[in-house]
């Protein structure tokens, strides 16, 4: 059996220092560890990572920290301390990438700007991670994923009509963050190894990555002057789309972008005569009567059971999916048979599920270490591999160093 520390996947060899806290930036290391990346992470001693004392807990462990820093080393350094500083030196100038997300400048304050992160080390990529940029009149102010979204422009159009902005049940602005976060260290590094080039800095905006993803909002403002508005759960571009209670209780989401997936739609419902319906003929003429299509579709979930609509829409290939809470998940067969939630290696519960690594590669796959680990777990061994002998190590924690 291969030990779970033994190198893996695409990015085998890379070593990441990781001394970010909360979530985007963590995740986007956890990210690269998931393929195979060495990634330390570094934590003030005494206090850790804020994401630690997020819930739900578990006989008073925290479960989210257990997803969020998976497959990392965990050590405690306070940088803040001259000695603290002369050591995260000695571990910048072995490392390929740091990730970091302290408000713009606040490392430059304790001796680590820019200029001398490469004179450490000249290959070095910085991924910074702010609220608003490393530059710009609101660079200096924090921010939370709340604060991403609504600043955005996804809370602005998340909601009913009629009813209040409504942010996600999850902070997927740190999550979008994360993504960017491990995209854009991977392009860095892509550039530096085809082009021979020095280190790179990567200035990321979560606000601006929020943005980012929301494409259409800026063309359509842009180029017609409207401002996209909030309509629940209409799908402001195509039609039918929608949410539609079944007889039984039950929720299904309908989406028909395509005109032959409408018309697979329209089959589903045992209304083959819409098809060449002229209000119904393209995406824009149902766009026009979609309030329309929707109480024709509307009217059949509420006389049908969930099963029977996931049997007439699968029988016809039409676009539905039933709205699974996280039980239905587990539970749903696609999932185990992908094993899209694995069991991994935990050192409170012995193992504990979560989801596994994303995407999948075939010839070279990533795979979960283990769940994140308990503050300065394995402070020995980092500070061993950095030289330190157990006396100087001994001194450090003596003084609150580590």
């Amino acid at each position: 059996m291969t030990a779970p520390d033994a190198p893996f996947g695409p990015l085998a060899g890379l070593k990441v220092l990781d001394i970010a806290t909360i979530i985007a930036a963590p995740f986007a290391a956890s990210l690269l560890a998931d393929f195979g990346a060495d990634v330390t992470k570094l934590e003030i001693p005494g206090r850790g990572d804020g994401l630690r004392n997020f819930p739900p807990f578990r006989d008073n462990k925290p479960l989210w920290w257990k997803v969020t820093n998976r497959g990392k080393r965990y050590g405690t350094l306070d940088l803040r301390q001259p000695e603290g500083l002369a050591v995260i030196k000695q571990i910048i100038a072995q490392s390929d990438v740091l990730v970091e997300n302290f408000r713009p400048g606040t490392l430059a304050k304790w001796g680590l700007d820019r200029e001398t992160l490469w004179q450490i080390n000249p290959r070095l990529v910085i991924l910074r991670v702010s609220a608003f940029g490393q530059t710009g009149p609101t660079s200096k102010q924090g921010g939370f994923a709340r604060i991403f979204e609504a600043m955005g422009g996804l809370t602005h159009i998340t909601g009913t009509k009629d009813g209040d902005p409504v942010h996600p049940g999850y902070p997927i602005a740190d999550a979008i963050g994360g993504l960017f976060g491990a995209f854009s260290i991977c392009a860095a590094l892509l550039g530096i190894a085809r082009n021979g080039t020095q280190g790179e800095e990567i200035d990321l905006a979560l606000t601006e990555a929020t943005f980012r993803l929301l494409e259409n909002l800026a063309i359509e403002y842009d180029q017609l002057g409207q401002v996209r508005e909030r309509d629940g759960n209409n799908n402001q571009y195509t039609a039918p789309a929608n949410v539609f209670r079944t007889g039984d209780g039950r929720y299904v989401t309908v989406t028909g972008s395509t005109d032959s997936m409408s018309a697979a739609n329209m089959r589903a419902i045992g209304r083959s005569d819409l098809i060449d319906d002229p209000r119904f003929k393209t995406n824009r003429d149902r766009m026009r009567y979609r309030e329309e299509l929707d109480g024709v579709f509307r009217a059949y979930m509420e006389s049908h059971t969930l099963e029977q609509v996931l049997a007439d829409f699968t029988r016809e290939n039409g676009a539905i999916g039933p709205i699974y809470s996280v039980e239905q998940i587990f539970a749903d067969a696609q999932m185990q048979d992908r094993e899209a939630i694995t069991p991994v290696a935990d050192e409170d519960f012995g193992t504990v599920r979560m989801q596994n690594v994303v995407p999948r590669l075939t010839r070279n796959p990533g795979k979960i270490r283990w769940a994140a680990k308990s503050l300065g777990a394995d402070n020995e061994a980092i500070f061993r591999d950095l030289g330190l002998t157990a006396e100087q190590v001994a001194g450090l924690r003596a003084n609150g160093i580590v």
